[in-house]
């Protein structure tokens, strides 16, 4: 599979569950998806459905110290679903997961970055949530706003508008 390289990190938020679609969309628009997840999102997805979508295995644990990295350069991040929880870990440089720590390594570098948040409207009002995103805008990352790319899937569940946040990886 040939492309630019996308690491799309997800967390356990409802619209985790279709990221098979999502790495199918930015398939289709040149992207060629490494799916990190965190533990928990881990439990909401069927890794073993993910890899045959994407071709590669989705990435849950670090690499044990005498394994090679198996995630090749990043062109671009999206991290996708990002819980509340895992906003402000970032923000505060908490990297407790595969995917806090690769978020906080790439937080420095020039790779383009978008987060685009699951968040309920009420934990959006803690303070410590603007903080957090200003914090992360502020060091370069693109943060979507969640009532542009949410809306509510057949079952009541948060979901997605994937074409939407995929259009974000190409905005400058």
């Amino acid at each position: 599979m040939s492309g630019r390289n996308l690491y799309l990190i997800g967390t356990a938020a409802p619209p985790v569950r279709q990221l098979g679609d999502a790495c199918r969309q930015a398939i289709e628009r040149g992207w060629r998806p490494h799916v990190v997840l965190t533990p928990t999102a881990a439990s909401w997805v069927q890794a073993d459905q993910l890899k045959s979508v994407v071709g590669v295995p989705v990435r849950v644990h670090p690499r044990l110290p005498d394994e090679q990295d198996p995630l090749p350069e990043a062109d671009a991040v999206l991290a996708a679903p990002l819980t509340f929880n895992t906003i402000n870990k970032w923000a505060a440089g908490i990297s407790d997961t595969l995917a806090l720590g690769l978020l906080n390594e790439l937080l420095s570098s020039r790779i383009p970055i978008v987060a685009a948040p699951c968040v309920k409207t009420a934990l959006r009002s803690h303070p410590a949530y603007p903080a957090s995103v200003d914090l992360l805008t502020g060091a370069g990352v693109q943060v979507l706003d969640p009532d542009n790319i949410a809306k509510r899937g057949e079952d009541g569940l948060v979901a997605f508008d994937w074409p939407r946040v995929l259009d974000s990886l190409n905005a400058d």
